[in-house]
């Protein structure tokens, strides 16, 4: 049964803040579940950046709080699932424990999709990376509560 899930993006910022607070409000009633987020090179300590705090905001979900945090070998250890944004973070975190495959999954993968990093653009890609997003997530929800 999948209890831990760990959330990676690069910087730990942008896409992995908004991913966890997603997947996080849409297993709320799962209660034994999980879900946290962690950088491959976090900018270990800064906040989610503007644009991820003010569009999760218009959804009602505070991410103002979060700070970045590197990702260590104890935290994909005991995930139970990890989402990743690309193909080469799974291939990142797969090379470094060879061990963890078959527990790192991209976010997109019910639909192929990779999520690219919004990092320093502007909010209307922030947006459509949003998107990308909630749609990974939707599909995951519907699979982790099935």
């Amino acid at each position: 049964m999948i209890k831990n899930i760990l959330v990676v993006c690069v910087g730990n910022i942008c896409r992995s803040p908004m991913a966890e607070a997603l997947l996080r409000h849409a297993l709320r009633e799962q209660e034994e579940i999980t879900v946290e987020s962690a950088g491959l090179g976090a900018m270990v300590g800064h906040a989610a950046s503007e644009h991820a705090v003010d569009l999760l905001d218009e959804r009602g979900i505070d991410i103002s709080s979060h700070r970045a945090r590197q990702l260590t070998p104890e935290m994909v250890g005991t995930a139970d699932l990890v989402l990743v944004m690309e193909s080469r973070h799974k291939k990142s975190i797969e090379t470094a424990d060879a061990a963890v495959r078959g527990k790192v999954f991209r976010l997109g993968e019910w639909r192929d999709a990779e999520i690219n990093d919004p990092y320093r653009q502007s909010r209307a890609v922030y947006e459509g990376v949003l998107a990308d997003i909630e749609d990974g997530i939707a599909d995951w929800a519907e699979q982790l509560t099935a």
